[in-house]
């Protein structure tokens, strides 16, 4: 690292640490501050935050490695969740601002009101808060081990006597955080990445803490426009190495006459239809279909949610999954395809490699080319994107997993059932920063142990696919019971290592007829509990109702609380329908500018690129009056919104 690069490090982390300093005084007031900011985010801002939060470190070596081995249309599995974040924008934004809570746990005592919402919010903090907040955050905290290894030497800059005795307890530990098979470095390499781990993350630990939401928000912002402009410069060098598009396109079909990485042609690497995708079943599409409802946070619940409820009004509630969508489908997305592809033809892949071995090879690639490619100050800025991507992945789970500890386990039980006591408001702002400091310890120990427990967290995804939908399903139908909710997350625990044992992955590619099955049993059984099992108390729903003033199907309940009970109808019809012409008409905005952009083929049953780009570009911006004037016309009168 040269000195051109140390100072862009070094600013960053300044302006990181001044952010948390500057939001200190508010944050301490009390936990709507501290985790929601006062309820006072613009729609911009929130929605570059959660873009910032969704990029983590080794998102863009996942999409390089996934480019490589099965073509751009697998990149489809990471595109479909933004109908979810339109969904969750246009539908529930309003309803998730009226609820007032402080975490979706919160909400579900609100919902359901009997003494198993009570312990179904227990679990929720629990299992969210702390056991898939620390492993997410463990697995991305290995990961950057990747972009850190290459520019980041501890041994170099520290004095013996302080870097020796941490080599030491690394090693005592056990477990190499390095990729390297140097026998005789991978202690040193292990240290090194240690140390700038725990750096970043207790700097984003130390803002994070300090200012809450509104620190975290604001750096959020700039590692998002640090990272984006990192991305752009890195493609560019990238493309002006190679001699431009044209020449990077020639390249890679003489490179592919004989197949890619896993035997991939060239109009399936560089297909956005799946008319000429590599592996596309019926299965795999219905799959790629619903991937966005068959997960934990398909209503938003999690640091979306936290977000939304931090928006100043439901019009900016909407405008930040808008922001959202941009800035991660379109921006982002479109940036790292070139680069993808660049590295592909730049570092051809070793034919010896096959399966997992040839993907983590082309993951790796992404930092050889910002070691060996840029110059330096450009590579200074790609790597202080990289580290920001990590910082803001960090951030957003610290204060999100304290929203759990503080507002659901000890205020709601600690406190409130044991002690029976209401703490103080700056009691709870000291328990939500000590909070942040157990959980990144938590975090850290888990990364030591890393690899023995993938398989655990890759049941965590799929446990999500069993309970996705019935979270939806108690925004949209008041016959949704907490009976429903509890009982599909016992089919999912049940079902999940039943699954796993007899649809192992050495079958083949039977993840998606897991998911399909997982989802079909869950949701059979939700919809026979909501109709078997005795519905939640009319008071209690009038009351949610009220508040609330959810979407859908809601007309009993409307009017046993003496209103029209055709609006929650009418108001799902107008959202849900500017969702589906929104995401529509973002998917053929990406498809149209990404297939001009990659020299992409067209579908097989429109033979003329030409006409299938400019028909999907034009059909998009067709689309936009239709669909913002179905979001935004909508929004209820401003009185509606609850007071801050």
């Amino acid at each position: 690292m040269n000195l051109i690069d140390l100072i862009i490090l070094v600013a960053f982390l300044a302006h990181a640490l001044s952010a948390g300093f500057r939001a200190k005084d508010q944050a301490s007031e009390n936990l709507e501050e501290y985790f929601l900011a006062g309820r006072s985010l613009k729609g911009w801002q929130a929605g570059l935050s959660m873009a910032a939060t969704q990029f983590a470190a080794d998102t863009p070596l996942l999409v390089t490695g996934l480019i490589a081995t099965a073509g751009i249309f697998s990149l489809w599995r990471m595109w479909i969740y933004a109908v979810a974040f339109l969904l969750m924008g246009f539908v529930l934004a309003p309803s998730w601002r009226r609820s007032m809570v402080i975490t979706d746990a919160e909400l579900t005592e609100i919902r359901y009101g009997r003494k198993p919402a009570a312990v179904l919010r227990g679990i929720k903090a629990l299992y969210a808060g702390t056991l898939l907040n620390c492993i997410g955050l463990a697995i991305v905290l290995l990961a950057a081990t990747r972009i850190a290894e290459p520019f980041l030497f501890w041994d170099q800059w520290l004095p013996a006597w302080f870097f020796l005795p941490i080599e030491n307890l690394v090693e005592a530990m056990g477990t190499p955080l390095t990729i390297s098979t140097d026998t005789e470095q991978i202690w040193k390499k292990s240290t090194n990445n240690f140390i700038s781990i725990l750096v970043i993350a207790l700097t984003s630990t130390l803002y994070s803490t300090t200012g809450g939401l509104r620190s975290v928000v604001a750096t959020d912002v700039v590692q998002f426009a640090i990272g984006l402009t990192g991305s752009l410069v890195y493609a560019f060098f990238i493309i002006a190495t190679i001699g431009g598009l044209p020449e990077l396109f020639s390249a890679l079909s003489g490179q592919m006459q004989n197949g890619g990485p896993g035997g991939i042609t060239i109009d399936q690497l560089l297909a956005f239809s799946p008319s000429q995708a590599k592996d596309m079943g019926l299965i795999l599409l219905t799959v790629i279909g619903i991937q966005w409802l068959t997960q934990m946070n398909s209503d938003g619940s999690g640091y979306l949610a936290q977000r939304t409820m931090a928006c100043r009004s439901d019009r900016d509630a909407k405008l930040a999954s808008i922001v959202f969508v941009f800035a991660q489908l379109l921006l982002r997305g479109l940036t790292w395809l070139p680069i993808a592809l660049g590295l592909l033809m730049l570092f051809p892949p070793d034919p010896a490699l096959s399966g997992d071995l040839i993907r983590a090879e082309r993951e790796t690639t992404f930092v050889r080319g910002i070691v060996e490619l840029l110059p330096p100050g450009a590579r200074g800025l790609m790597m202080v994107g990289m580290l920001a991507a990590l910082a803001s992945t960090i951030d957003t789970h610290l204060n999100w997993g304290s929203s759990y500890w503080t507002n659901d386990i000890y205020k709601r039980f600690i406190a409130g059932s044991l002690f029976k006591r209401e703490p103080s408001a700056r009691s709870l702002v000291w328990v939500a920063r000590g909070s942040n400091i157990a959980i990144l310890s938590i975090a850290i120990f888990v990364m030591t142990r890393l690899s023995s427990i993938q398989d655990a967290w890759k049941q965590s995804l799929l446990f999500g696919a069993g309970i996705g939908i019935v979270l939806v399903l108690r925004w949209l139908w008041w016959r949704i019971n907490v009976w429903a909710e509890i009982a599909c997350m016992v089919v999912s625990i049940m079902m999940v290592p039943v699954l796993l044992i007899t649809m192992p992955d050495s079958q083949g590619p039977v993840e998606g007829l897991r998911i399909l099955i997982l989802v079909g049993v869950s949701l059979t059984i939700a919809m026979l509990v909501s109709y078997l099992a005795p519905s939640e108390s009319m008071d209690r729903l009038v009351e949610f109702y009220k508040r609330v003033q959810p979407p859908g199907f809601w007309g009993p309940v409307a009017i046993r609380a003496g209103l029209d009970p055709e609006e929650p109808r009418r108001r799902l019809l107008r959202a849900g329908t500017a969702t589906a012409v929104a995401s529509f008409s973002f998917f053929c905005l990406l498809a149209g500018i990404g297939s001009w952009i990659c020299n992409s083929p067209s579908p097989v049953w429109l033979p003329d690129r030409t006409l299938w780009i400019a028909g999907l570009i034009s059909l998009s911006v067709a689309l936009l009056p239709v669909w913002w004037r179905l979001a935004f016309t909508s929004e209820e009168p401003e009185s509606s919104s609850p007071e801050h």
